[in-house]
């Protein structure tokens, strides 16, 4: 079998699979330590109340920014030397984060943090280019469910630690484990060097048109912006919920939140499923899934225990929906080819990051002014929106090129 180039192909190993998982999943978690610890680091670095949502949002702003100007660089620059380089500065910025005493240079680190984690984006297509065709999805899917576990896993580990040893030891912690990362990346991760065909000013102005010109990428970024932004939501708000509604602990929140670990079994699942031939049926039903998971626990908001087991049943559901679509969206979008591979990852993950922050902040202007009725509300109206979306297909498929982009993804 030949691959993109006209070389013969070669199956990934296991082992390198398994590599690459974990350290998406390791660099992912960076994003998320904090945002179960806002009010003690709110407190040590002197922020106020109305601006201690920057300790999160600085963050995702750092890596929508790696998004569409680091990970580009991916299709000019050979990948392991980036990934090595961007890995040491996240490393740094995580260290200057846990002993920083002031707002200025918290949030400074923290946007740096989320700047250098943009390295899982770069390792996921390479992980799709070491690939062979029949096996791309289901890599992709590994690969893709080890850093939906480092997400999930952020929060409850930051709060464990933080109960035992304080909010700084995470960002110790994290360091230590992205340096020691780093150094096996350097050691174990293959060569791969594109092509140089354009200039880095070329390759950034690229990305307006490969926008423009790719209905693939349009319509699944926004499905998954919309998908993420209910996750995103619902996260942000169900601590609340269960502190609130149920009088929960800040561990008792932890334990909640080791619930939606599991929802990542979707996503090898998904990608095997699209492999097959499943992409269309798979992006539907995750869309119906969502809305039903948030539908369920909006009908019935009670204080009891039945409605305390549909919120974790909920979580579990939602965010297998949301993993499961993301890993047929970015299958999809690999198979567009290789040169621009890294630009068209940096921008579906930018559009849908985009969605999980509004998601986030919708999350909780929506619980402060109505409550969860509301929140849960909005939180079943986006995957709706998608679900709404996603029928237009079929009626667009009479413009030639949304055809041929609807053709890629099923």
């Amino acid at each position: 079998m030949r691959n993109e180039s006209g070389n013969q192909e070669r199956r990934i190993s296991k082992w390198m699979v398994l590599m690459l998982s974990a350290a998406c999943g390791l660099i992912a978690a960076n994003l998320y330590y904090a945002q179960t610890l806002v009010g003690p680091i709110r407190d040590a670095i002197g922020l106020s109340s109305t601006a201690a949502g920057l300790i999160v949002t600085v963050t995702q702003i750092g890596y929508v920014i790696g998004l569409l100007f680091i990970v580009p660089i991916s299709d000019i620059v050979e990948n392991r030397r980036l990934s090595v380089a961007m890995l040491l500065i996240a490393a740094l910025a995580l260290l200057t984060t846990a002993f920083a005493t002031t707002a200025p240079l918290f949030l400074l680190a923290a946007l740096v943090i989320g700047i250098g984690s943009v390295v899982a984006q770069i390792l996921v297509p390479l992980a799709a280019s070491l690939a062979s065709e029949e096996q791309r999805g289901l890599v992709v899917g590994n690969v893709m469910s080890g850093l939906l576990l480092g997400i999930m896993l952020a929060r409850p580990a930051a709060s464990f630690v933080a109960d035992l040893w304080g909010w700084r030891a995470i960002f110790v912690l994290s360091a230590i484990v992205i340096a020691l990362l780093t150094t096996l990346l350097a050691y174990a991760l293959p060569s791969r060097k594109p092509p140089k065909a354009v200039r880095y000013g070329q390759l950034i102005l690229s990305l307006g048109a490969l926008w423009r010109q790719t209905p693939v990428l349009r319509r699944r970024a926004l499905y998954q912006a919309s998908m993420f932004g209910a996750f995103s939501l619902f996260w942000t708000v169900v601590p609340l919920h269960l502190a609130d509604r149920f009088g929960m602990s800040q561990q008792g929140i932890a334990w909640f939140a080791l619930v939606g670990v599991g929802g990542a079994i979707a996503a090898p699942i998904a990608g095997r499923l699209a492999d097959r031939g499943w992409s269309k049926a798979m992006t539907w039903s995750a869309m119906v899934v969502a809305v039903l998971s948030f539908l369920a626990i909006h009908l019935f908001d009670r204080h009891s225990t039945p409605a305390l087991v549909l919120l974790f049943v909920s979580a579990f559901t939602l965010d297998m929906a949301v993993s499961g679509n993301l890993v047929v969206g970015q299958r999809a979008i690999y198979t567009l080819g290789n040169a621009a591979r890294g630009r068209l990852n940096g921008l579906f993950m930018a559009v849908f990051f985009t969605g999980g922050a509004i998601g986030s902040s919708v999350g909780g202007w929506s619980y402060e002014q109505g409550g969860w009725a509301l929140a849960s509300l909005i939180g079943t109206a986006l995957p709706l929106m998608a679900l709404g979306y996603y029928f237009t297909e079929r009626r667009m498929a009479t413009n030639n090129e949304t055809a041929k982009g609807v053709s890629s993804v099923g």
